[in-house]
């Protein structure tokens, strides 16, 4: 062993430390670890950085910026609404339509984001069909976790796996050369967790209640203004545009209630729409320039100040003087200088007009104003917080335009018209250029830390092999495996990678075994591919332990989740799914057979 692997082997038991310890946070250990390789002279400096301009780097932040163009326009939205209604009411057919669905979104966006958006959606689903939460959110998960596994940009750990087969001299594998892996894996989940449903625990869960989703209706009016693009369209368009989040409750023309309006009565110039919406929608509503808050438009012209107006939320305090007066009769706009334009309340009805809605303790008011004014609100005894709007404007109408950009980029790759790279950051750039997504949420989307973790991790790959460290733990392994079956060792690289990829990230684990896969495979005599395939697939679909993805932390609070519920489940699973990965790898890559035989 030379001085090289020494300091190698030194760097990586400090990386290792830092990774399972997190006393730093995995991207500066990452930087840690890079700038160790250089000062310890293992690594060059433009080796150290190749990680920054590498094709996995760049594809991930890509694959974020085209995940933020799809949520802003309210595609996976609707998606995961869609999801919720076609799940029914039994708990195999939720499980049935929930698995292959959000497979299928985590083929080509972040699996975690996935997890994020169709948690709320199926806490919602379960308490509706008095389901049990925990019997839906960890199949859930677990596709999300699989849906990985169709194509080759869905997880960092293929995109690093695919880069150290290229850097040693293979062919690179296309955007979906693990698809057919990925298919069985799906379809393998999704059999497994409806013949062992009983393994799962019934819990209602934490964040399922009423008060947690109603936090997304707030009261406000609409006017449809002159000239505009709504005008004379039917409202069930206006409706189709801002989602399933968007309630009418009265119409209003010539300022006298209409009952014999319906979804194809065309809206007119001046109709009042009295309607419930979620944060998102009211600030859709808000920058629609066909419609305006109906408060806004009556009063907003009358503003003072200085700045940009904006939309604030104030919670009404205990003992406030407002409590028991109606909005009308507080006259915002001369005492504050600001309008209420919308409102959210925890229990009770708020009444036809909002200007009619009588405050009491507890309501969320929505207020339209100028900062210099907000002051006077923030002082005020009868306010308990002001804080900034939290919806953002969802870009409904630029939905197929995201699509169609999607289905390019996904062309593009597949077909190797432009390199997979290449491919990715146009539809990035596309997303932007488009108005999909605004520049500043485009940079919001890209998950830094992930994107300099991956760029920190691949010169740790370049060094292992390099200093040959590679060569000579692979050699260790090759003593114990040399007459072995290639299935039984496949299944030796993906039971590692398993197993390593409770205490590091599935981009580190692959990073760190990826290089012994290839230098075994090379003893052996057998091409590399299998075996780096089978030790990314085993960082990422392992379902061991809650604390293996970050998706099964999401669904683990609420869920009401133990540690022993994730290893009752996960282990059976993860032997089969083990076996499955190291089949399909041997008849992709080694000739083996599809189907097993007897004799």
């Amino acid at each position: 062993m030379d001085l090289h692997q020494i300091l190698f082997l030194l760097i990586l038991a400090g990386a290792l430390y830092l990774f399972i310890s997190e006393r730093l946070r995995v991207d500066v250990t990452a930087m840690v670890v890079l700038l160790a390789l250089v000062v310890s002279g293992v690594l060059k400096p433009a080796q150290a950085l190749s990680g920054f301009a590498s094709e996995p780097a760049i594809i991930v932040a890509a694959v974020f910026v085209i995940s933020g163009g799809l949520a802003a326009t309210g595609v996976t939205e609707r998606l995961g609404q869609w999801i919720g209604r076609a799940a029914g009411r039994s708990e195999a057919r939720a499980v049935a339509v929930l698995m292959p669905a959000v497979a299928a979104l985590s083929a080509f966006t972040h699996h975690v984001m996935v997890t994020a958006m169709m948690l709320p959606i199926t806490l919602r689903h379960a308490r509706e069909r008095d389901l049990p939460a925990s019997r839906l959110l960890m199949p859930m998960s677990l596709a999300a976790s699989l849906g990985t596994t169709l194509t080759l940009v869905s997880a960092p750990a293929f995109l690093l796996a695919n880069d150290l087969i290229e850097r040693n001299g293979g062919q690179g594998l296309g955007v979906f050369a693990i698809t057919p892996i990925g298919i069985a894996l799906v379809v393998v989940g999704m059999v497994y967790m409806q013949l062992t449903r009983w393994l799962l625990p019934r819990r209602s869960g934490t964040h399922g209640d009423d008060d947690y989703l109603r936090l997304d209706r707030y009261r406000t009016e609409l006017l449809v203004v002159e000239g505009s693009r709504w005008s004379t369209r039917p409202l069930a368009e206006l409706q189709k545009a801002l989602g399933d989040r968007f309630r009418l409750r009265g119409w209003l023309r010539d300022g006298k209630p209409r009952d014999d309006l319906r979804p194809n009565s065309p809206l007119l110039a001046g109709d009042v729409l009295l309607v419930e919406a979620s944060a998102d929608a009211l600030m859709s509503l808000h920058d629609d320039p066909g419609l305006d808050l109906n408060a806004i438009a009556r009063f907003g012209r009358r503003l003072d100040g200085d700045g940009e107006p904006e939309l604030v939320q104030a919670v009404v305090a205990p003992g406030s003087e407002f409590i028991g007066r109606s909005i009308r009769e507080l006259d915002f706009s001369r005492q504050f200088e600001a309008v209420i334009v919308g409102l959210w309340r925890r229990r009770g009805e708020i009444g036809e007009r909002l200007s009619d809605a009588r405050l009491r303790d507890g309501d969320l008011l929505v207020l339209y104003g100028r900062p210099s004014n907000f002051s006077n609100f923030a002082a005020h005894h009868g306010f308990l917080m002001l804080v900034p709007f939290a919806g953002e404007a969802k870009r409904r109408l630029r939905a197929p335009m995201a699509l169609l950009i999607l289905g390019l980029t996904i062309l593009a790759a597949a077909t190797e018209w432009l390199p997979a790279s290449l491919a990715f950051l146009f539809g990035a750039v596309a997303m932007v250029a488009t108005r999909c997504v605004d520049i500043e949420r485009a940079y919001r989307e890209i998950d830094v830390r992930i994107f300099v973790m991956i760029a920190g991790v691949i010169p740790l790959g370049i060094a292992m092999e390099q200093t040959g460290t590679a060569k000579l733990l692979a050699n260790g392994l090759l003593h114990v495996v040399a007459h072995w079956p290639p299935l039984g060792v496949l299944l030796v690289m993906f039971s590692a990678a398993a197993l390593l990829t409770q205490i590091l990230s599935d981009s580190a684990t692959t990073v760190l075994l990826g290089p012994i896969a290839i230098s075994l495979a090379t003893s052996l005599g057998l091409p590399p591919i299998p075996f780096v395939v089978c030790t990314a697939l085993g960082a990422v679909v392992a379902f061991l332990t809650p604390i293996g993805h970050h998706g099964n932390l999401l669904i683990l609070g609420p869920g009401q989740y133990r540690f022993s519920d994730f290893l009752r489940v996960g282990l059976p699973l993860t032997a089969l799914i083990a076996v499955v990965s190291a089949w399909m790898a041997q008849w992709l890559w080694l000739g083996g057979p599809l189907l097993p035989t007897l004799g």
